[in-house]
């Protein structure tokens, strides 16, 4: 798979995508990162650390969040993209459902679109990833029953995510998938999700999992979010085991390092 400038062994490796948030109220890290300089000060110290991939996202999606309309987004994500565009050669990924958003992102030098609402919020998105042939995250974001297997509630509507957007012109090739952790899910599912990710597979395609820190590690461990590295490091390490191609992290090194000696062990 193509993502910008690179290609990518997928499935078969594990990549690593470092978060960067451009917003004042993201759970683990808001207003770290808002100034360009700050975000582009961040981005060159993830790379450091060995990210293969910056995803960077202007709006916060933890519960309660305060929706930002497409032009704050655009303020807040396209100078980052263009000073990193201007230093460095990483592939970005950005984390959006607007289509004026992608829009503007794309223009700017985005290489990919990370939509967490799985492309269902307008049809002008799939239209705009056909265009410039896009590669893009369709991620699970729907309530889950709790009377219903987990992993075939996600499979199946994942399916019907692909189909559409397969139908609309996405090269199935463009497309890796998410399940959501975190999204419409109990603590005891997003358990689940995570330590049975082999079994998730749709068409497939390549996985994305996004666990880093969330609340369900908090939760387990009883621990507050700035405490969560270990916890997030063990759900790497089975992702690693269960075939994950991307994992979406914010402690850059760490999950490098487990990433690789995991794959070691593996033989890969």
């Amino acid at each position: 798979m193509r993502i910008g400038n690179r290609n990518f062994n997928v499935p078969g490796r594990t990549y690593v995508m470092g978060i960067l948030n451009v917003t004042p109220d993201s759970f683990s890290d808001g207003g770290k990162y808002y100034t360009c300089e700050d975000a582009l000060k961040r981005c060159e110290s993830m790379i450091a650390e060995g990210a293969d991939i910056i995803d960077i996202g202007g709006e916060s999606s933890r519960p309660g969040y305060t929706p930002v309309g497409f032009e704050e987004q655009i303020e807040r994500i396209v100078p980052v993209i263009e000073k990193i565009r201007e230093n460095f050669d990483i592939p970005i990924s950005v984390d959006t459902t607007l289509p004026e958003v992608a829009r503007a992102v794309i223009d700017a030098g985005a290489d990919m679109i990370n939509d967490i609402s799985g492309l269902s919020e307008s049809s002008e998105m799939a239209a705009l990833l056909v265009a410039g042939k896009i590669p893009v995250v369709i991620m699970h974001n729907k309530k889950c029953s709790q009377n219903e297997p987990i992993l075939a509630q996600i499979v199946n509507d994942l399916k019907l995510s692909v189909d559409k957007a397969v139908d609309a012109g996405i090269d199935k090739s463009q497309i890796i998938v998410d399940p959501g952790i975190g999204f419409g899910k109990s603590v005891a599912q997003n358990i689940e999700i995570a330590g049975k990710i082999s079994q998730i597979d749709v068409y497939g395609l390549p996985l994305l999992l996004g666990a880093s820190r969330k609340s369900f590690i908090g939760e387990t461990l009883n621990l507050p979010v700035d405490e969560r590295l270990e916890g997030t490091l063990a759900v790497s390490t089975v992702a690693v085991m269960g075939g994950v191609s991307f994992i979406r992290v914010h402690d850059i090194r760490e999950n490098v390092r487990t990433v690789k000696m995991t794959e070691a062990l593996l033989g890969r």
